[in-house]
């Protein structure tokens, strides 16, 4: 047996399908898909296991869909007796860990990410963007090509990864700049919007007061927030976190060293894909990193709990 910090993906990591096998095989996870979709007034099942993709990919769909699977797994995990002793979230996947920590209930949680995701949708709308990694390029020389271009990071994920982000000719511009500084890859990234940047200004001010009105209780287990890579000391912190997040780059890199130098040995991504364990791999790759999302990642996770 092991202590387990469970981290959990955001936007990213969909894809038709998932959760599915969960949702068969568990009356519990169920039970969760048909509370969000009565919470929501949206079929979730539908929209997770059919899609179709360009359905399920509008950030209004997708944030939701991503956190109730998240949430399926990590009912999954309690049903096998698997407790997180830390939790962190990338991106939305902040909600999910939120939510693993008991800081906040189902109802609120997916009220929260399905209007996240709609202000985002709207702002990107006013203020049309876009975003762009950045492969094995010194930060220091990525923060002056954005200084330089007026666009922001927006996601310090690893070292060889930053993500960029801005109105869409000045991204261009970074991406020439960054290249011709010697950047060992950039890629333009398939998103609807420039998210973590300043273009979600008016998105920040619109969800404040319902972010205000939740009620947000004491975490059970330490959770690392995205915007200071620090553990939230109080309920009363978390609310200005969800807030500052929308326009603040995602610090986490920051969020698994300061983690591994807590003296954390073994994560686990729960919830779509293996964005995060793919991406701790490159952070360190001294630690155990595992992933659960269906019932072959389950297995194999379990064998390694033994």
């Amino acid at each position: 047996m092991h202590d387990w910090v469970f981290l959990f993906p955001g936007q990213g990591s969909q894809y038709v399908g998932m959760g599915l096998e969960f949702y068969e095989n568990y009356s519990e996870v169920r039970e969760l898909f048909s509370q969000a979709s009565e919470i929501l007034q949206m079929d979730v099942p539908k929209l997770c296991f059919e899609g179709p993709e360009e359905v399920l990919v509008l950030t209004e769909n997708v944030q939701p869909a991503i956190t109730v699977v998240n949430l399926a797994c990590f009912t999954v995990m309690q049903l096998h007796e698997i407790y997180p002793t830390v939790a962190a979230g990338h991106s939305l996947g902040e909600y999910s860990a939120l939510y693993a920590a008991g800081v906040l209930d189902l109802k609120d949680v997916v009220e929260l990410v399905r209007l996240r995701g709609a202000l985002m949708h709207e702002a990107s709308r006013e203020e049309p963007g876009a975003m762009a990694a950045i492969m094995d390029l010194d930060q220091g020389k990525v923060s002056d090509i954005c200084e330089e271009c007026g666009v922001e990071i927006a996601n310090l994920n690893c070292p060889e990864q930053i993500i960029i982000t801005g109105p869409i000719g000045p991204i261009d511009r970074a991406v020439a700049l960054s290249e011709g500084a010697g950047a060992k890859k950039c890629m333009k990234l398939n998103v609807s919007g420039p998210w973590h940047s300043r273009c979600m200004s008016v998105a920040r001010e619109k969800f404040e007061p319902f972010v205000r009105k939740c009620t947000f209780r004491e975490p059970q287990i330490p959770v690392i927030n995205n915007v200071d890579a620090l553990p939230l000391q109080s309920a009363g912190q978390v609310a200005d976190k969800l807030i500052d997040q929308i326009c603040h780059p995602v610090l986490w890199q920051q969020s698994v060293e300061r983690l591994i130098a807590d003296g954390h040995k073994c994560f686990v991504e729960v919830g779509p894909k293996k964005v995060l364990r793919g991406l701790m791999r490159r952070i360190n790759r001294s630690v155990k990193v595992l992933n659960v999302e269906d019932a072959a990642s389950l297995a194999s996770f379990l064998q390694a709990n033994q």
